[in-house]
């Protein structure tokens, strides 16, 4: 079965007890955040973006989305650090799309393996691109 908001896959098999259970947790919290689908993600596709406190705690807090890199590392942090709440607001569907071939190798295997189990259009823009 795939991983789904509604349905998070199990933790990888072949860890002890507890180390299964802390990547089961950090799955889970995840898949919490997950949109029920892409077609709610509408953030901005031009423009400065600032992000607040609780996702750049730590680095730039002002993305200018025009900019390649820029809009790569928002994308990569907001996907990190972002909310449920915070997605739909500084994610957009189409960019995503566009950007996941090499976002996906920019974000932490969790994440993005959450994000391909449970948005087949993900996985499907990773297979057409190898």
């Amino acid at each position: 079965m795939s991983s789904s908001p509604q349905h998070p896959a199990p933790a990888p098999s072949g860890f002890s007890g507890a180390v299964a259970e802390e990547l089961a947790l950090y799955r889970e919290k995840f898949c919490r955040r997950l949109p029920e689908s892409l077609d709610e993600l509408h953030g901005p596709t031009q423009g400065v973006v600032e992000l607040p406190p609780h996702m750049a705690w730590s680095g730039m807090t002002s993305y200018d989305v025009s900019k390649p890199r820029q809009r790569m590392g928002l994308y990569r942090t907001v996907l990190h650090e972002g909310l449920r709440d915070d997605l739909p607001l500084y994610l957009d569907q189409d960019l995503l799309l566009q950007l996941w071939p090499v976002l996906r190798t920019l974000v932490g295997r969790t994440v993005r393996t959450v994000w391909e189990d449970a948005f087949s259009q993900l996985a499907s823009r990773t297979r057409a691109a190898a």
